[in-house]
């Protein structure tokens, strides 16, 4: 986009320099991730200066670059909308939950405004901000793989005990965020975006990271990389890439045979899912195991849906709510382990009723329609990832993973309105997330 000479002496802000900033915002989010431990403010403080950089843009050009994708970011929006609107139903002894709900939910109105405001990222700018998720991820797996080896058996048997190595940020976001980056390097990798010493770096680390992955051994994380794997496959079927319809059939039939045999800590989380879901039918056995508690939540959470179904109790409310139909139907269940319902789809059907469930799932999944017939690996990957988690936890009832889920999936939106219905992005030359 041409900047007229009068724009560009009302400021030294120009364009470049804002994208500049937008980038550099957009990293400091993603490097927050890795720094909730001892500086949780940083992904907020990232957040803060993207719409700072859009604000800027707005006023000193006039206009919104991506006006006509409107409907993709309004949806989101919406959800913030939801959100808000819940606070009509919320009891009065329950307010300073639904303002902190409030703050929790502000990336749902300001980020998406403020990529829509801003212009797309140029290519080499979005390609770093991926290469900085995969060499971040691969610097905090090594870090939890060193602290393994050291403490080896102390961490084997915590696994037997529906407990997990340490990680940052904790193990399910982290487990996502091994995924996400998997599939960055696999994107890259296939794409041929990089070229000697860096090809092979970005190769090392993708192996290593889908290794780990299975040292670490959280379901949400392999069940994400598995079945990413499985839509990788019928990509390369598609495009009858034989060799590498090979490989990736070797890779998810040899992965978990060698993990089983060589890895402790993923043989050990077999054996205690196993047992896990054998004691389902023995209520107090939510007390100390991680999958019956879950199935708990689950028919805890639908007796409050059946006495709120339309508009649900608000999520302020809902804790009170659960507790009351864990003392009435599961008085076995201790109070410290009152879940909250660990699915997001359960969790806002029960928050907001089902008019509010149907909200959601038309305000989110409408990007992942508009892109059909767009080249987004990432964005697909994305989505991919989070539904995942969605059936196995509230992923959005938290700082990281709502910054994780949110950001990863506006990032390669924002980047396709750069290119138009002619644009021709040679294999081998250039790469983009979408």
């Amino acid at each position: 986009m041409s900047i007229s000479p009068a724009s560009k002496n009302i400021s030294w802000l120009t364009e470049s320099r804002i994208q500049a900033a937008a980038a550099i915002s957009c990293a400091l989010v993603v490097v927050g991730l890795y720094t909730i431990p001892f500086f949780r403010a940083l992904a907020s403080i990232g957040q803060g200066c993207l719409v700072v950089a859009a604000l800027a843009y707005f006023v000193l050009f006039k206009k919104i670059e991506q006006r006509t994708k409107w409907p993709v970011y309004l949806g989101f929006v919406a959800i913030f909308g939801m959100h808000f609107a819940a606070g009509a139903i919320t009891s009065r002894s329950n307010m300073h939950e639904y303002w902190r709900d409030m703050v929790l939910q502000l990336p749902f109105l300001i980020l998406p405004i403020a990529f829509c405001v801003l212009p797309p990222l140029p290519v080499a700018y979005l390609a770093r901000l991926y290469k900085l998720l995969l060499g971040l991820t691969t610097v905090s797996a090594v870090g939890s793989t060193i602290y393994y080896l050291y403490n080896r058996e102390y961490i084997n048997e915590l696994y037997l005990r529906s407990k997990v190595m340490p990680t940052v940020p904790d193990h399910i976001r982290f487990s996502l965020l091994v995924a996400l980056s998997i599939a960055v390097g696999a994107v890259l990798l296939n794409r041929e975006a990089l070229q000697g010493w860096r090809r092979k770096v970005v190769l090392i680390a993708t192996i290593f990271l889908a290794g780990f992955l299975h040292l670490l051994a959280v379901r949400s994380g392999l069940l994400a990389f598995y079945v990413l794997g499985i839509f990788g496959l019928g990509y390369q079927l598609k495009h009858k890439a034989w060799r590498k319809v090979a490989t990736v059939v070797a890779v998810l039939t040899l992965t978990p045979l060698l993990s089983y045999w060589a890895l402790p800590t993923f043989y050990n989380k077999y054996r205690n899912t196993r047992e896990d879901a054998s004691r389902v039918e023995q209520t107090r056995s939510a007390n100390d195991y991680s999958l019956v508690g879950r199935v708990y939540s689950y028919q805890a959470a639908l007796r409050v849906w059946e006495d709120h179904p339309l508009v649900g109790v608000g999520k302020a409310d809902l804790r009170d709510e659960m507790s009351a139909r864990y003392r009435e139907f599961f008085p076995q269940i201790d109070a410290e382990h009152h879940l909250q319902p660990h699915n997001q789809f359960l969790f806002y059907l029960v928050s907001f009723g089902a008019i509010g469930l149907l909200l959601f799932t038309l305000a989110f999944y409408y990007p992942l329609w508009w892109s059909r017939r767009k080249h987004a690996p990432m964005l697909i990957s994305q989505y991919i990832i989070v539904t995942l988690s969605f059936m196995v936890e509230p992923t959005l009832e938290t700082q990281t993973g709502l910054t994780f889920a949110l950001f990863f999936l506006l990032l390669p939106l924002s980047s396709a309105a750069a290119y138009s219905k002619e644009t021709v992005v040679r294999k081998g030359l250039e790469w983009r997330p979408a």
